[in-house]
């Protein structure tokens, strides 16, 4: 007689604008397979990744016409739910999202008045267990990567030194502002394409991780380290902030491309360049910023879409992991596949462990509550 269990996990076909990732892979199906979970996948899913639906029936996986949350166990998905989507879910499900919570209270609220158990893939603890959850490292590791590329498009200069019969063009200068995963990746990118790069970072780790990838450290007078807490950058002074313009307004007056990837999590991006700053760069220059989302760390950043200021263009780039949801699919899928092996025992099927270090520090809410104690708060200040 077989005694296991099967768990049920519904991947929801993305509905958000410009969204084009997945929750899951043919591989990630694979895998959860042996996990004794049932995948249930939505038609159309994995189109804007490029998986097609017939290579998810081929890994195992059935396909379903409509969303049928309300039937299963776990619910995966890209982008925040829709309120319309949280109305679809059962009490009792585990729903696993990226949330950016702190944008989105009002689906934090609906989510808890449904009686939903919400890990949200944005809040994994950054502990060595969890590694291989991490979705924000291995998003921002996309981002980081096609920030470069976007930049290197964008210029109309190249980024290598070159000696040629008609005289030496000298490297792009590259400036990226804090040094994070996607930081680093775009470090790592900018120097394989032969560029100089400065890098400019309030935690004291992030010098030797700079140096170790060719970089030069941009250095703040009377600096005091500023890690917070799991590694991210904590927010500080005025003060210190206007050191630190100072010194980067000198940087970016010589730089091509600008970088900016400086994030804290739950909070607004700190914004590290004035529209003075940009004025100070030269005509043809780019600023790329990341943390468009999050409100930019360029004052002149419009999420929208790319702005042109005296020559300079600061383009957005919120949505690069989506501009590349093939591997940003790959990446996300495989955190989410960890997570279910985590959540998911063979024989008794799914078991939250809220005990759990991984477990607790990713869930946002469960039986009824907002249980991530900043967004109960923001909840409360709502109110």
């Amino acid at each position: 007689m077989d005694d296991t269990s099967t768990t049920t996990l519904l991947v929801r076909r993305e509905t958000r604008d410009g969204e084009r990732r997945v929750a899951a892979t043919p591989d990630s199906v694979r895998r959860l397979a042996k996990r004794n979970v049932e995948v249930l996948v939505e038609r159309g899913a994995g189109q804007g990744a490029r998986f097609p639906d017939a290579t998810y029936e081929d890994a195992g996986a059935t396909l379903v016409d409509d969303d049928r949350a309300a039937d299963a166990d776990l619910v995966a998905q890209v982008a925040p739910p829709t309120l319309a989507q949280v109305d679809a879910l059962s009490a009792g499900t585990v729903l696993l999202s990226l949330l950016a919570p702190h944008r989105h209270l009002d689906v934090v609220k609906a989510l808890a008045d449904k009686g939903v158990s919400t890990l949200a893939m944005d809040l994994v603890p950054r502990i060595t267990r969890a590694q291989a959850i991490d979705a924000l490292s291995s998003q921002a590791n996309v981002s980081g990567y096609r920030a470069v590329i976007e930049a290197a498009y964008a210029l109309d200069k190249y980024f290598p030194l070159f000696m040629t019969a008609a005289g030496t063009i000298r490297p792009a200068r590259v400036v990226v502002l804090g040094a994070g995963v996607a930081g680093l990746q775009a470090v790592a990118t900018a120097k394989r394409l032969g560029a100089i790069v400065h890098v400019s970072d309030i935690r004291e780790a992030a010098r030797d991780e700079v140096a170790s990838l060719g970089a030069t450290f941009i250095e703040v007078p009377d600096a005091e380290d500023a890690t917070g807490e799991g590694g991210y950058a904590k927010e500080v002074g005025e003060s210190f902030l206007e050191r630190q313009r100072a010194v980067l307004t000198e940087h970016l007056s010589q730089a091509n491309a600008v970088i900016c990837t400086a994030q804290i999590p739950g909070r607004p991006a700190p914004q590290l360049v004035t529209q003075e700053m940009v004025e100070a760069m030269q005509p043809g220059a780019v600023v790329i910023d990341i943390a468009a989302a999050d409100g930019g760390n360029c004052a002149l950043t419009d999420v929208t879409g790319t702005v042109d200021h005296q020559g300079v263009r600061i383009i957005p780039g919120h949505d690069f992991p989506s501009a590349m949801a093939n591997e940003a699919s790959a990446l996300y899928a495989l955190n989410i596949a960890t997570f279910c092996e985590l959540l998911v025992d063979e024989e008794e099927g799914l078991h939250l462990d809220v005990d759990d270090d991984v477990v607790a520090g990713a869930l946002l809410t469960h039986d009824g509550a907002v249980t991530a104690p900043r967004i109960a708060e923001m909840l409360e200040e709502d109110a």
